[in-house]
């Protein structure tokens, strides 16, 4: 089995969520054990040697890949999640979506700066949404290893925002 695997399991919607936009759906990727180990151990392997002490996951998918990281990795995890939907005191910091702006949080005592962190989203598409979540984590002081993605939509150029980290794509469309 083989990363190709896990590109052929992953459909593309059309006009979803709105007209123009073609879905990349995950969901036959986390439904299959295999595929799913195999993305989360591909994610893991950049980092056997410089092991972080936390992985932070964007809402909402970025949980699903974030929470299974940090067990196979044996750390904790950290949400980034939408604004208002953490209960304690939040840093927060805004980004532009194709349809309008959007903020998302960080508690304040997530991390701190003896932390290393990896960084992981299901997607990096123009990279406004992992630009404020490394706002975020920089805010805390913490020292970012890497970022994670299981998808990487290249036309979109996202990498362009997001320079100068260690930066790991599983299917590149």
């Amino acid at each position: 089995m083989s990363v190709e695997c896990i590109k052929a399991a992953i459909r593309s919607i059309p006009d979803f969520p709105k007209p123009g936009i073609l879905f990349k759906d995950i969901t036959p990727v986390l439904s299959d054990e295999n595929l799913l180990e195999m993305a989360v151990d591909v994610m893991s392997e950049p980092y056997k040697n410089n092991k972080p002490t936390k992985i932070v996951g964007l809402e909402s998918r970025g949980f699903i890949f974030g929470v299974a990281l940090a067990c196979k990795l044996g750390v904790g995890f950290v949400p980034i999640r939408k604004k208002g939907k953490l209960p304690y005191k939040t840093y927060e910091a805004s980004y532009q979506l194709e349809y309008g702006s959007a903020s998302m949080e960080i508690h304040q005592d997530a991390l701190t700066e003896n932390d290393k962190v990896v960084i992981v989203d299901d997607l990096l598409a123009t990279g406004g949404t992992m630009a404020a979540a490394i706002e975020l984590v920089n805010k805390l002081k913490a020292k970012i290893l890497g970022l994670e993605f299981l998808i990487e939509l290249e036309a979109l150029n996202g990498r362009r925002k997001i320079k100068g980290y260690n930066l790991n794509s599983i299917v590149i469309y």
